[in-house]
This record gives C-alpha cells, sequence and structure tokens, in this order.
C-alpha cells in the first residue's frame, strides 16, 4: 500500500510514523508513507499557498492551485492514477473501523491535511473524491487526523500484527467494544484475575470475553448494538441487563 499525505507541516509527521507499528510495517515493505510539502507548489517565489476568502471575513483560506498541482504530481508518477484523494475536513463522514477497512483494501489514497480557515470550494468540489473527520471538534489542521487515519489503517494490513487474531478483537471491529483483559499479577492489592480465564477451558473463556464485550459494550456504548452481529442467546443478555 502507498499513502500520500499533502500537507503544510510535514515535520509533524517524522515522530509518530517513525515509531511503533507503523514504522515496522514501513521497515517491512508493507507499506510506503510519503509527505509531501505543499509550499512544494505554492505560487511565486514566496510559495504562498493561501490568501483572503472573496466576500471578506476572518482568517486565510488554502489556496486551489496548489493541491491541485500536488495532487497531478502524484498521480503522474504513481502506478494508480486514480487513487482516492481524502480530504480531512469536520465537514467529512465520521471516521470508524470500518472505514479503515475499507481504506486498508486499497492500494493507494492520498491525504489532504486542511489548515488556516479552510480551503477553497473547489477542492471539496472537483479534486476530492471524499471527506472525512475524525470527530466532532476542531483542530488546527489536518496533520493530527492524518496521524490518526493511517495509525488504524496500517494496523489493518495483513502482517502487520504480530497475530492477525489481534485486530479481530480489538474495540470496534464487529460494533463491539473489547472485553476486559488481565496480566500477571493474579493477585494485585487484593484484585483478584477472573477465575474463568485460569480454568484452561478455551471454549468457556471464549465464552465469557464475548459476554463481557457485549455487556461492556451496552454499557459504554449501547448505541454500537444497533450494529453488531448478535446471537438470539446474545439479544436476550442484553434485555436482561
Amino acid at each position: 500500500m502507498r499513502i500520500d499525505i499533502l500537507t503544510l507541516f510535514p515535520s509533524m509527521f517524522s515522530g509518530p510514523f517513525d515509531e511503533s507499528i507503523v514504522n515496522r510495517a514501513i521497515d517491512r515493505n508493507l507499506v510506503s508513507i510519503m509527505i509531501h510539502n505543499l509550499r512544494d507548489w505554492g505560487i511565486g517565489k514566496h510559495r504562498v499557498v493561501d490568501d483572503y476568502p472573496f466576500g471578506g471575513g476572518t482568517g486565510m483560506l488554502m489556496k486551489p492551485e496548489p493541491l491541485f498541482e500536488a495532487t497531478a504530481a502524484i498521480k503522474k508518477e504513481s502506478a494508480h492514477p486514480s487513487a482516492p484523494v481524502i480530504l480531512l475536513s469536520p465537514q467529512g463522514r465520521v471516521f470508524n473501523q470500518g472505514i479503515a477497512a475499507e481504506l486498508a483494501t486499497l492500494d493507494q489514497f492520498i491525504l489532504i491535511c486542511g489548515h488556516y480557515e479552510g480551503i477553497d470550494e473547489r477542492v471539496r468540489e472537483h479534486l476530492a473524491t471524499d471527506e472525512i473527520s475524525i470527530g466532532d471538534y476542531v483542530l488546527t489542521g489536518g496533520e493530527p487526523a492524518a496521524i490518526v487515519v493511517v495509525d488504524a489503517v496500517v494496523r489493518q494490513l495483513p502482517g502487520v500484527l504480530g497475530s492477525e487474531e489481534s485486530a479481530k478483537d480489538d474495540s470496534h471491529t464487529g460494533s463491539l467494544l473489547e472485553y476486559p483483559q488481565y496480566t500477571r499479577p493474579q493477585t494485585y492489592e487484593g484484585w483478584e484475575v477472573p477465575e474463568v480465564l485460569l480454568s484452561g477451558d478455551h471454549a468457556k473463556i471464549a465464552k465469557w470475553r464475548r459476554e463481557q464485550a457485549i455487556l461492556r459494550t451496552l454499557s459504554r456504548r449501547p448505541d454500537l448494538l444497533d450494529k453488531a452481529n448478535l446471537s438470539p442467546e446474545e439479544r436476550k443478555l442484553i434485555s436482561h441487563n
């Protein structure tokens, strides 16, 4: 997979992408992450990338030319010239595990990091093929959102995690929050690990984990249960709690 990121602040990505799972995926050639400085396509000798909005108003808007030209340059040398162009915007569809899985099936996608007061509307209308928001709040720019999207997508790629089963048990996979987990010591400050986890009965453990995931989701995010694939017995478990 190849991910291209258009940004005014390329150094913001050096820390997150130089560590942990994303860095290991890069080292294993499972993903290639290309960071492009939009100022390389800025206008004039000062590499201008923003201007005042027509009609007045506060703040500055990102100009269309650098974004269109940068995207065209990426696609020209890409093996996948029809790769989706995703604008990171508070107006986009709210990012979730399902969207991460959807993006993980692609060979390439391009992320545009917005900044300032916003982006010229022609970018939204004629360049972006999708818009994604990571939540109902406002950030100073799209860079933190890009980091979130890349991390969530990369960990879903085959071979990235130590075990393919790890991603299957993540919170929000299958519309359920993850079950409680424990490690050594067995007793800490008088708090015990649930007995079932020490039983060695894998079927019983799996059943307990599934029930706990359902109950935790019911308690903390009941809205997710509408999309969960639950058996009639599991639906009864919900109705009795």
